[in-house]
């Protein structure tokens, strides 16, 4: 059944809201370890951000296939909304590519930073798109989010140039995933999606990389066999964790509605900063810490806001809940 854009969200129970968030939560501190592998393919052993982003999306697909086919068969490969799920693919490759080709030139955390403009584009389009209602406590706690990571990471075009621009391109291509994903997230399982997703990556990077005659394999292989291996296992770990990654935003996505989970990509820049010290050498400033601090409390305080209205509707609608 295709999905009606015009149709409002349907209301969901307290624990579903709750487990969404957890899920968004997770999912968010996990992805930004992509981010440190792939600068540190680009960095170290010279793998262009095509290579890394078609390694990636293959991983992912070749993964979630047998795991499908255990669980829902053949017939789950083929999902309802598989032009939707190829688009997202599609989508969130470009995405990737145009983020871990920024990675080369600037910070993790940097990157992430200016990345953080998609919040405030995703609460844009789901009031547009999906008809959300969006309160003023929910926009406030997108805008503390976004001040915090301005408190971390204070991007420069003049010490950048047009590299900080990069990850706006990012942040409105991953918003446009979101929305897709939200809105049709109930059509098909999870699993499903994320392996067509897979797919489409593949195909979209192929097509790209074909037309700029950078799918070049013989680059990113190498004589010496300990870096072939390191170069490969990298590849590896990053589609593993964007399957595992994504797979968990789809099914927060499920449960709970855009707007609510916007705030909670603020905690990536937690990671990135971590990762930024550990593998670069960046430790945080005071005003980092600053900026961190509020990241955080503005996702804390978003979570216990909406336990109690929901405890507040289940009790006024008991029926809802059931």
């Amino acid at each position: 059944m295709t999905a009606n854009i015009s149709s409002p969200p349907t209301k969901v129970s307290q624990n579903s809201v709750a487990r969404g968030m957890v899920l968004m939560v997770i999912a968010m501190l996990l992805l930004p370890l992509m981010d440190g592998m792939a600068k540190i393919l680009a960095v170290n052993y010279q793998v262009t951000a095509g290579q890394t982003t078609f390694g990636r999306f293959l991983v992912q697909a070749c993964l979630l296939a047998p795991v499908i086919l255990m669980i829902y068969g053949p017939k789950a490969l083929f999902p309802k909304q598989i032009f939707i799920n190829l688009l997202r693919g599609a989508i969130m490759s470009l995405a990737v590519m145009i983020f871990f080709a920024t990675l080369r030139y600037m910070p993790i955390a940097d990157a992430i930073a200016v990345f953080f403009v998609e919040p405030f584009i995703l609460t844009v389009l789901s009031v547009i798109i999906l008809k959300e209602r969006v309160g003023w406590r929910r926009r406030f706690a997108v805008v503390c989010g976004f001040a915090g990571a301005m408190f971390i990471i204070q991007p420069s075009y003049q010490v950048f140039g047009a590299v900080s621009l990069m990850p706006i391109a990012t942040a409105f291509l991953f918003a446009v995933y979101l929305i897709l994903t939200r809105q049709f997230a109930a059509d098909d399982n999870a699993l499903s999606m994320q392996f067509v997703a897979g797919i489409g990556g593949v195909l979209m990077l192929t097509l790209v990389l074909s037309i700029g005659n950078t799918l070049d394999w013989q680059d990113f292989s190498s004589p010496d066999i300990p870096e072939f291996g390191i170069r490969w296992l990298l590849i590896f770990a990053i589609g593993a964790l964007a399957a595992v990654g994504h797979l968990m935003v789809v099914m927060a996505f499920r449960l709970a509605s855009a707007s609510i989970l916007a705030p909670f990509q603020y905690l990536e820049i937690v990671t990135a900063t971590a990762l930024g010290y550990w593998l670069f050498g960046e430790f945080p400033d005071a005003l980092k810490w600053l900026g961190i601090a509020i990241i955080v409390s503005s996702g804390i305080y978003l979570f216990l806001r909406e336990k109690a209205v929901s405890e507040q509707e289940s009790e006024e609608n008991p029926e809802i809940f059931k």
